[in-house]
């Protein structure tokens, strides 16, 4: 009887420690198309997620940081959220067009990778914080492990915005996103009136299906819609991610 109790009792520290048994909370876009590919209908919280920019080295990191800002601002408003950065090229007034109020954002900066990622581990083993993002050139595999962990053990969301060029194809990151601008076009109306609109490339997903879409550029709510003037239209095959 004693063993058994021995038993059960490794099995509830494992379960506590590995996270066994628990729900993963999940985020909705509130899209049904996008919804429809991420496992359990949202972007799982308490995990690592990477963002890419597509397009020029200013435009890609915008429109990266612009969508990011769309997520962030719907998860755990009431808490603050910590952007480790290389450079300081973070637009904050864009950002909070988009509904990341900037009195959540609490900015760092670092010299290099190895301290944007330690400042990135500190933050997302901080109970306090709705999320962690860091912009960094490089994310090594373990380096990614040690991010997704911390992030498991919290259940506080880690986000990767790789600069231009950046090597993340050793990164275990659980849903890997590429965001582009779609130049001169916009969502209904006339030539330069309507909604700026974007290409979402959902290019891994752990669970999930990857896949694309054409979306309105969100508002102050923070809430992405499909566009309308382009529901039909039919995208091209969505290329394989490396790694």
């Amino acid at each position: 009887m004693k063993d058994e109790l021995k038993i059960k009792y490794l099995e509830q520290q494992i379960r506590a420690i590995t996270g066994a048994g628990k729900a993963q909370v999940r985020l909705p876009f509130g899209v049904a198309a996008i919804d429809a590919s991420l496992p359990a209908g949202g972007l799982a919280l308490g995990a690592l997620h990477e963002v890419q920019g597509a397009g020029a080295e200013g435009e890609g990191g915008a429109v990266a940081a612009a969508f990011l800002a769309s997520i962030l601002a719907r998860l755990a408003p009431e808490r603050p959220v910590l952007w480790c950065l290389g450079e300081a090229d973070l637009y904050v007034p864009g950002l909070a067009l988009l509904g990341l109020a900037p009195h959540r954002l609490i900015l760092a900066s670092a010299a290099n990778d190895p301290e944007i990622l330690w400042a990135m581990e500190e933050g997302l083993r901080c109970r306090a914080l709705a999320a962690v993002v860091g912009e960094v050139k490089a994310l090594p595999a373990l380096a990614s492990r040690r991010l997704q962990l911390a992030a498991e053990s919290t259940g506080v969301t880690g986000f990767v915005l790789p600069r231009r060029g950046a090597d993340t194809a050793a990164s275990t990151a659980v849903t890997r996103w590429r965001i582009a601008a779609l130049a001169g076009s916009v969502a209904a109306g006339e030539p330069g009136v309507g909604q700026a609109l974007w290409r979402v490339d959902l290019l891994r997903c752990r669970g999930g299906v990857p896949a694309s879409w054409i979306v309105e550029e969100p508002n102050a709510t923070g809430h992405v819609a499909l566009s309308a003037a382009l529901a039909d239209r039919v995208l091209p095959p969505l290329q394989r991610a490396v790694g």
